[in-house]
């Protein structure tokens, strides 16, 4: 599977740290030495995780290397529907026109993404998808309390769209080595890590301290294994992007895999945690600066104690 060309959304409205310190009373300096955080983005009146996909596949269209029509598959990536049943990928399937394809959604916190792309590696493995689009997008805001002094600082919103063929298009293709996911459902807190009941409570990180200390072990160990299993090292990486959650964890990871910082691609400082769609908007960021034969791995940890590692090479 090669990954053809990528796109981030983020909406226009920026909350600073200076507004957690009028509604509930944090040091701005103290936000941004716990998270790196100093501003995150905020979807506005009538944006969604709907309209923010949508927004994320326009801006990839141009840069297909294909028509869009020839979309077989789609797959959205969200814990934070809009609509639980036109969901985001059938919004996004709308949007484009495009009749009678396969559409479906993947929902495992902040593993979404890497999971979703692993669902497509399958279909097409299978003989049952050419091009595929998968679309990424969480609206944190609209569930979670700026007033909870424990994560209501943490969130932001924002999407992408990574376009997908069986084989390579153009030069520049990303060939996908290998995606490797799982569950540490059983692990530590895993139950009440991190919690979105949209009927009771919304969005909360109860036992944060829980969840830092699994995000750093398992991206460690998920990197490590991947590596290995295709015959790398750190040293052959260009570019590390670990799940966008929090500046100390992503360091923590790079420590644990000694890793030169300046490898390290982040977005937190400005963006805050925008869930699953967060390693996905720093990818496509980076993307055209990336060199060819340039060795990219991407390592996430979510809520439930999801994780995964996905490998992949500039021009194959």
């Amino acid at each position: 599977m090669h990954i053809c060309s990528a796109a981030g959304y983020t909406p226009t409205r920026v909350l600073d740290n200076a507004f957690f310190q009028q509604v509930a009373g944090l040091e701005p300096e103290w936000i941004k030495e716990r998270t790196g955080m100093e501003t995150r983005h905020i979807a506005a009146e009538g944006e969604n995780t709907n309209t923010m996909g949508i927004k994320a596949v326009e801006a990839l269209v141009p840069q297909l290397p294909f028509d869009a029509e020839e979309f077989d598959l789609i797959i959205g990536a969200s814990y934070t529907p809009y609509d639980t049943i036109f969901s985001l990928a059938h919004a996004v399937q709308h949007h484009l026109d495009i009749p009678d394809i396969q559409v479906l959604n993947v929902s495992t916190a902040c593993s979404s993404l890497l999971n979703a792309l692993e669902v497509a590696e399958g279909y097409m493995a299978m003989g049952k998808s050419k091009r595929a689009l998968v679309v990424s997008a969480e609206h944190n805001t609209a569930y979670a309390h700026f007033r909870d002094k424990a994560s209501g600082h943490l969130w932001g919103d924002g999407a992408v769209a990574l376009a997908l063929s069986a084989e390579a298009l153009t030069s520049k293709d990303h060939k996908v080595l290998s995606i490797k996911t799982g569950g540490a459902a059983t692990a530590g807190k895993a139950s009440q890590g991190v919690l979105l009941r949209p009927w009771d409570g919304g969005l909360f990180m109860p036992n944060g301290r829980d969840v830092f200390l699994h995000a750093i072990s398992y991206m460690s160990s998920i990197s490590k294994e991947i590596l290995e299993d295709n015959g790398f090292t750190v040293n052959d990486l260009s570019a590390f992007i670990p799940h966008q959650a929090n500046m100390r964890i992503s360091r923590n990871v790079a420590k644990e895999l000694d890793l030169p910082i300046e490898k390290l691609v982040s977005n937190v400082d400005r963006l805050g945690n925008t869930g699953n769609a967060g390693c996905g908007i720093a990818y496509a960021k980076i993307w055209e600066s990336l060199p060819m034969d340039a060795l990219v791995l991407m390592a996430v940890f979510g809520g439930g104690y999801s994780y995964g590692a996905m490998l992949c090479k500039v021009g194959g």
